[in-house]
C-alpha cells in the first residue's frame, strides 16, 4: 500500500513518520525494509533519516509477522451505511479532486485508540476514478467543515504544493466566548507540541516554538457575551486556531481542552461542543482561475447561531480580500 505524505508532516523524518502511523513498529524492523528497498518514497530507495515532502508517496509493503499493528493492515471494506452516509456529504468532484463536508466526530486519520477514521473509508469515494482518493491535508477531529482529497497522484501533488505554499486560502468560522479587542487582527505566537498528562497539548512557545499566524475579524457579537469570528490560518500548525484564540482571550467555545470553564457558556444549545468549522477553501487552479468551496454550518451549530442572533448569510463572514 501507499500513504501520502501531507502538508503537516512535511518535514518529517521518515522513520519518525512510520512509527506515528505504525504505533509498535521498531527502529530495528523498518531498518531491514529499508535495506532491501521495500519502503520507497516516490519509488526510489530511502533512508531512516530522510525528509520528507508534502505530497510523497511512501510504499508500506505487507509487513507480516503477525500481529502487526492494527493501522498496518489494509483496512476491511467500510460499513455500507457509513459509506453511503459519507458519499451523501461530497460537496463537489471533478477529475482530480473532491471535497467532503466532514462531520465533527470523525478523525481524518488512525492513532493511539482511535479505531474510526476516515483514512479507512477511503474506497467508499473512489467512484469513477482509477485509484484510491489521498488525504492532502487534515482537520481535526472536533471540527467540522471542509475537507480535500486528491483523486490522483498528479493532482496529489498539485495541491499539497497549494497547501505548503500558502497558495490555497482557509477560512474558519467560530464561536467565541467574550468580544474580543481589537474586532479585527493577527495573532502571531508560536506554537510548540508538549507532552501531558491529560495527553498532547499544544502550548504557546516563544523560543522553541515554530512560528505561527492567524488573522482573525468579528463578523458579529451577542452582547459581549459571545462573538462570530471570521479565522484565516496563515500556517498550519496542529491546533492553531483553538490555541490561538484562547491566547487572545477569546477562547472557542466548547474548547474545555485549551480554556476550561472559560470556553462553556449557559443557556446555549449544544455548547459542550467545539464550535469550529471550516467554512471555506479557496483553491488555486491550473488555468489561474479559483476554486472556492463551502460547506454549511453543521445542526448544532447552526443552532448555536440562531440562540445568539447570528445570520450565517451575512456578505461580510467571506474571505477578506482587502489585505
Amino acid at each position: 500500500m501507499t500513504r501520502t505524505v501531507t502538508t503537516q508532516e512535511a518535514g518529517q523524518r521518515l522513520d519518525r513518520w512510520f512509527r506515528a502511523h505504525f504505533p509498535g513498529f521498531t527502529q530495528g524492523r523498518l531498518q531491514k525494509l529499508l535495506r532491501t528497498g521495500q519502503v520507497r518514497v516516490d519509488g526510489g530507495r530511502a533512508k531512516a533519516g530522510q525528509r520528507l515532502e508534502a505530497g510523497q508517496e511512501v510504499r508500506v509493503p505487507p509487513l507480516g509477522e503477525a500481529p502487526p499493528p492494527k493501522d498496518s493492515r489494509d483496512p476491511p471494506p467500510p460499513d455500507p451505511r457509513r459509506a453511503a452516509a459519507l458519499r451523501d456529504r461530497v460537496l463537489f468532484m471533478d477529475r482530480d479532486l473532491l471535497a467532503i463536508d466532514k462531520p465533527a466526530g470523525l478523525a481524518v486519520q488512525g492513532g493511539s485508540g482511535t479505531t474510526r477514521h476516515l483514512d479507512a473509508m477511503l474506497d467508499a469515494l473512489v467512484f469513477d476514478a482509477h485509484e484510491r482518493p489521498r488525504l492532502v491535508h487534515r482537520l481535526d477531529k472536533d471540527t467540522s467543515g471542509v475537507l480535500i482529497l486528491a483523486r490522483n497522484a498528479v493532482a496529489a501533488r498539485r495541491l499539497a504544493t497549494a497547501f505548503k505554499s500558502r497558495a490555497a486560502r482557509k477560512l474558519y468560522w467560530a464561536v467565541a466566548v467574550g468580544e474580543p479587542r481589537p474586532r479585527a487582527g493577527r495573532i502571531d505566537a508560536p506554537l510548540a507540541k508538549r507532552a501531558g498528562r491529560g495527553g498532547e497539548r499544544v502550548v504557546v512557545d516563544a523560543r522553541d516554538g515554530k512560528p505561527a499566524a492567524t488573522t482573525y475579524r468579528i463578523v458579529d457579537a451577542a452582547a459581549g457575551r459571545a462573538s462570530w469570528l471570521a479565522l484565516e490560518p496563515l500556517t498550519g500548525r496542529t491546533h492553531q486556531l483553538r490555541v490561538h484564540c484562547a491566547t487572545l482571550g477569546m477562547p472557542i467555545l466548547g474548547d474545555g481542552k485549551y480554556a476550561g470553564r472559560a470556553a462553556f457558556l449557559d443557556g446555549l444549545p449544544d455548547a459542550r461542543r467545539l464550535h469550529l468549522h471550516a467554512r471555506a477553501l479557496r483553491l488555486p487552479e491550473p488555468d489561474g482561475r479559483f476554486l472556492e468551496l463551502t460547506a454549511p454550518l453543521p445542526p448544532g451549530m447552526a443552532d448555536t447561531f440562531a440562540a445568539l442572533g447570528f445570520e450565517a448569510a451575512s456578505p461580510d463572514a467571506g474571505f477578506d480580500d482587502s489585505t
